[in-house]
């Protein structure tokens, strides 16, 4: 099922949302604009004159009078637990050996190991083989092998495309639009 990108009314991404959760906020009238080209029928119930409702979903779409949605949005995305937006950030290539590696064979890396101080947030984590990341140990990297890259936080657009499950050339379009210049994704 498509994932609808929802934005607040200056046009951020706030959430990926189903197409059913969509439809509430298109009945509620609180869909402000919406974009995109391809248009998902979604069908209802009948009236007392046997008329089927309809409702058509773009892939993108704005909800009004979204200001609490805006302050509520963080600014900073979170690193998390799993490493799936990491290693999609560094496109799954390890940063010392420059190979690239399947899921299972990666693993993350802290530039600064935690041992040593560093901590866990985007600018110090890299995609590490497993191969590297255990002959790096708690060593700096000055004492291991150079980077290949260098890390950094995705923006709010950025990790919207890092984070959506099957995101269609609309979506894709209008985030990657927003991307800054340093970004592995372009």
């Amino acid at each position: 099922m498509q994932q609808i990108l929802v934005l607040d009314i200056a046009g951020v991404p706030y959430d990926w949302i189903s197409q059913n959760d969509a439809a509430t906020q298109y009945a509620a009238k609180k869909v402000a604009w919406d974009i995109g080209d391809r248009v998902i029928m979604l069908r209802g119930g009948y009236n007392k004159d046997g008329e089927q409702s309809k409702i058509f979903i773009k892939p993108i779409i704005s909800i009004r009078n979204s200001e609490r949605m805006s302050r509520n949005s963080r600014h900073q995305i979170p690193l998390g637990d799993g490493n799936r937006l990491l290693y999609a950030r560094d496109r799954h290539i390890c940063a010392y050996c420059g190979e690239t590696f399947p899921y299972q064979e990666l693993s993350r890396d802290h530039i600064l190991p935690t041992s040593r101080g560093g901590k866990d947030a985007w600018e110090n984590c890299v995609t590490a083989c497993k191969e590297c990341n255990h002959a790096k140990g708690n060593k700096f990297v000055h004492d291991f092998k150079p980077l290949i890259y260098v890390p950094y936080a995705p923006c709010r657009f950025e990790h919207f495309i890092l984070s959506g499950r099957n995101v269609i050339a609309d979506q894709l379009e209008y985030l990657s639009a927003k991307l800054p210049r340093h970004s592995r994704l372009l």
